[in-house]
């Protein structure tokens, strides 16, 4: 009986390395900062174990590290007391994220600063839109997203992120953007944001869960994917330069789709809910933390992300460099 022995080149690592289909490298990972507007913060995170929430004046302490990690940039997220229905501060030329942009970009230009717009951090109710009633006035909303990605813009963001999931705000962005001189700044819109239980470590962190009812009106069913690809094609017909898809793990099947169907870039963010079950895992010791951290990454990029935002940014870049898998 004759066969394919497919097994001939697996026989040592030298040859499995040699034909890896799908390999990682450290500047394909964005790292998530939280931005407190307070002083002297440099608080680590127990729902995030390794990640810290740090103040505008410490933020030199974690930059050493992410110059060194050699990772392809940041992606800024606030958190502030300073709220109100509107979500005012988040306009502010001097608020935390924008004067973290120029603190960043002033101590390197090589920093990717990727900024998230959105108003969940700064709005007293907690939702991602000005409020009409107990429901989201989406025109209104993208008429502050709008306001927000410029004053971002302004402060030296290179590119622009609104996680809102409102109609019509990547359209409306560029618009402003565009009308103030930042035609060159991209737009690279959470897309296809999913109705997700694995936020939830983040919005402890950021201080963002609703104040009543849920985000599933603006954010979407999980239950569909043909939903996420009008969606991510709509955000293409407005004007967007990538997309990002999340969560990463339970969209595979969507940033595989999407990759084959649209001629885009594609970044999958790799939540905090799926970093604190790796870490939790981890440390009770059920996996080697390490090695699932590289093969979940690894299976994100088979799948047929571009970039992976990602907490576990800076640990996987070191193992990456250093060859320790």
């Amino acid at each position: 009986m004759e066969f394919k022995r497919l097994r001939r080149l697996r026989q040592t690592k030298a040859l499995r390395e040699l034909f890896y289909e799908t390999r990682l490298y450290s500047k394909e990972f964005i790292f998530p900062l939280f931005i407190d507007d307070g002083k002297n913060v440099f608080e680590r995170m127990p729902q995030l174990d390794g990640i810290v929430k740090v103040s505008v004046d410490r933020l030199y302490e974690i930059l050493d590290e992410i110059k060194k990690a050699d990772i392809g940039g940041v992606i800024l997220f606030g958190v502030t007391s300073q709220k109100d229905e509107m979500g005012s501060y988040a306009t502010k030329d001097d608020g935390a994220v924008q004067q973290a942009i120029r603190k960043i970009k002033e101590y390197s230009e090589d920093i990717l600063v990727f900024a998230d717009v959105c108003l969940c951090e700064y709005t007293s109710h907690g939702h991602c839109g000005i409020l009409q009633g107990n429901k989201i006035d989406n025109d209104k909303t993208i008429e502050v997203l709008s306001e927000i990605a410029l004053s971002y813009a302004k402060a030296g963001a290179d590119i622009i992120c609104p996680s809102d999931m409102m109609d019509g705000r990547v359209a409306a962005i560029r618009e402003k953007l565009d009308s103030h001189g930042f035609v060159y700044t991209p737009i690279i819109p959470y897309s296809a944001k999913f109705a997700s239980s694995l936020y939830a470590p983040f919005r402890d962190v950021a201080n963002s869960r609703p104040a009543f009812g849920d985000r599933k009106s603006y954010q979407m069913p999980y239950q569909n994917k043909r939903e996420a690809l009008r969606e991510i094609e709509a955000d293409i017909l407005e004007g967007a330069d990538a997309v990002i898809i999340k969560p990463a793990l339970t969209s595979l099947d969507v940033i595989f789709v999407a990759k084959e169907k649209f001629n885009i870039p594609i970044i999958a963010y790799n939540v905090s809910g799926e970093y604190a079950m790796v870490k939790s895992a981890g440390k009770l010791g059920f996996l080697n933390e390490k090695e699932i951290m590289i093969e979940i990454l690894t299976a994100i990029k088979r799948a047929g992300a571009d970039a992976i935002i990602t907490y576990h940014a800076l640990e996987a870049a070191k193992i990456l460099n250093r060859k320790e898998l």
